[in-house]
């Protein structure tokens, strides 16, 4: 047998260009976060959950993901890759959790295009209304209809999937300006709804102990952490800053202002819209938040901002999952198209098309769920237990991997090892009680964003999926990744060193 699928030597290792600053890093993973989508419409469905709890369960989410964020930033330092949780899991836990991770992370990324294009073309739909245009060439419009939503969004899709191709500078420059807009909006509207809101501030809406039930809680968390998920964008070209510190930083800040954000926006919003309010409205909750605290054209900014945010996070969905997928395919797990990189642009081009084609695939089944807001729970629901195993997989293996740390220095080793390891529990509990939940919630199956069987099959299929792959990466591409991802070097001296020093030693080595 042989480990040369493709007939031939594999081509020397692909890189990338590296040209990005912190800056540039942190509007990419702040558009792929997506405060302003997910203050929009993840808190009305979050809300849905928890009732008016939303500063507490978003505060309590918090913990874990910065215990994560902690893990991640640590073995950046060590070990700058575009593969990122791919490559860190399967160094120092085993290949084939490795694989997973980066596979749950593309398809969980794949989900999310499709759920924001039809966000996107969601919004586009109420504006055209606010605009006066409710009908086209005998059709009536509906920004609640999956089917018109992602039709329109899905011409959106297409342009962000060319402009990520044209080169990743160009894209964190209009993303950046896309933020802007969108800050502004999103601070002063929620800067005034905190001061003139009608229904009093409670400190009440901090206390997680008030939340309805363990369900309530679990789900509530999960959902909080889809809307933290995205700050590790920054971490997927960390091949392509100019120093991997970059990288790191921007992550980091990314998730401080989120946390601000999230704040700021579920404060604005309980204080503006009563609780009925807030968790009926679904994929249209920022235009009528808008709409209780302006007239037009006034009130139509909030959903322009909504609008920027879903075309910036599409731009930012694309982007990390080519560069997890260039990585993958660099190890022979997955097909040679990946790795391809544009002489033009620099940048895995082939991958990026591919991306958005799939992504336009997966909204095209998504149909099958009439309603936006039912579309949009079941995939919050999928996606927020597959995130948080990625993420709970990353931590226990920074764990494992500076474990020695606790030895030589127990206060490093409380950040590095103890930390992610708790933040990993915690992950881990809050998914495996939510799958519970689902499974003894009913006892048939229905296609159904309320129907737990179908809630539990979608993140179920999505892993499973994971090690199909796997086996196929393994067993017929004959990947070595299999062999040279295993073991750790956890008690290996570099770890200690600078980050510029591992970087510079690691590069060589390659």
């Amino acid at each position: 047998m042989t480990d040369k699928p493709y007939g031939v030597d594999p081509p020397a290792r692909p890189v990338l260009r590296k040209s990005l600053g912190v800056m540039d890093g942190v509007a990419i993973a702040a558009s792929s976060t997506a405060a302003t989508t997910s203050i929009g419409i993840g808190l009305g469905v979050t809300a849905g959950v928890v009732g008016l709890h939303l500063p507490a369960i978003m505060l309590l989410a918090f913990l874990p993901i910065l215990g994560i964020a902690g893990a991640y930033s640590r073995l950046n330092r060590v070990e700058p890759n575009a593969g990122n949780g791919y490559v860190w899991v399967g160094r120092s836990l085993t290949p084939w959790l490795g694989f997973l991770v980066g596979w749950v992370q593309i398809v969980a990324t794949v989900a999310f295009l499709a759920y924001t294009t039809a966000v996107t073309g969601s919004a586009i739909l109420q504006l055209a209304g606010d605009a006066g245009l409710h009908e086209l060439g005998g059709l009536s419009l509906d920004p609640g209809s999956t089917a018109q939503t992602t039709a329109v969004g899905v011409f959106i899709l297409a342009a962000v999937t060319l402009t990520a191709v044209t080169g990743i500078r160009t894209a964190a420059r209009l993303q950046a300006g896309l933020l802007v807009f969108e800050y502004v909006v999103l601070l002063a509207f929620c800067g005034y709804g905190i001061v003139t809101g009608p229904h009093p501030f409670s400190w009440s809406w901090f206390d997680p102990f008030a939340i309805p039930s363990a369900s309530a809680l679990a789900q509530g968390l999960l959902l909080s952490v889809f809307c933290y998920w995205g700050f590790e964008a920054a971490f997927s070209v960390n091949e392509e800053v100019r120093n991997p510190r970059d990288a790191s930083k921007a992550g980091i800040i990314t998730l401080v202002t989120m946390l601000a954000l999230f704040l700021l926006g579920s404060v604005a919003f309980q204080r503006v819209l009563s609780e009925e309010e807030l968790a009926g409205h679904g994929a249209e909750g920022l235009a009528f938040f808008g709409e209780r605290l302006a007239a037009q054209p006034l009130a139509a900014l909030p959903l322009v901002a909504l609008m920027f945010s879903a075309v910036a996070s599409l731009q930012a969905g694309v982007i990390p999952t080519a560069r997890g997928m260039f990585a993958m395919s660099r190890d022979r797990t997955l097909g040679p198209v990946w790795s391809k990189v544009s002489s033009r642009y620099g940048t895995p081009a082939a991958g990026t098309l591919l991306i958005g084609a799939t992504a336009t695939a997966v909204a095209a089944l998504a149909l099958v769920i009439p309603r936006l807001a039912d579309m949009i729970m079941a995939t919050v629901s999928a996606v927020g237990i597959v995130v948080a195993l990625s993420y709970a997989l990353t931590a226990l293996a920074a764990a494992v991997r500076f474990r020695s740390l606790l030895r030589e220095d127990w206060r490093q080793g409380v950040r590095a090892v103890v930390l992610p390891a708790l933040s990993a529990a915690a992950l881990l509990s809050l998914g495996g009680y939510l799958c519970w939940s689902f499974y003894t919630s009913t006892d048939h199956l229905e296609l159904r964003a309320d129907n737990g069987w179908f809630l539990l099959l979608t993140p179920l299929v999505m892993i499973a999926s994971g090690f199909v792959a796997a086996a196929w990466a393994k067993w017929v591409r004959r990947s070595p990744y299999f062999r040279t991802g295993e073991g750790s070097d956890a008690d290996a001296p570099q770890l200690l060193a600078t980050p510029q020093q591992t970087y510079q030693e690691t590069d060589h080595a390659r």
